[in-house]
């Protein structure tokens, strides 16, 4: 199978502009935000879509939410954030690759889409 979008970014094919980076995973800022901070917080381990995940990977699932937790202190998102995981045409699922929007500096309306 070809390299994801993500995958190519992981392995500096592509360049992004990256807030974070860990032995698990990579924090990068979206070329589209839809929000005045929007991440994509990727797991360099390719995960289809959350509805695929294994048992295995739990320990990496919490990672990314851990990891969205470190990059919101960080940027002193204090005020809070959305966390976002989209699965399947529905959702607007666009990259095959397990992937957590983080998405904050605004007021986020409720419920979402």
């Amino acid at each position: 199978m070809p390299k994801t979008l993500f995958q190519r970014i992981i392995d500096r094919e592509i360049p992004a502009k990256i807030e974070h980076e860990d032995d698990r995973c990579i924090v990068i800022h979206d070329i589209e935000p839809q929000a005045p901070v929007h991440l994509l917080i990727i797991p360099k381990t390719v995960i289809p879509r959350v509805g695929e995940a294994t048992p295995d990977q739990e320990p990496l699932l919490g990672h990314l939410l851990h990891t969205a937790g470190v990059v919101g202190k960080k940027l002193q998102l204090e005020r809070g954030f959305r966390l976002v995981i989209n699965q399947g045409p529905d959702a607007c699922e666009s990259v095959p690759h397990l992937h957590v929007h983080l998405l904050a500096k605004r007021q986020l309306s409720w419920p979402p889409g």
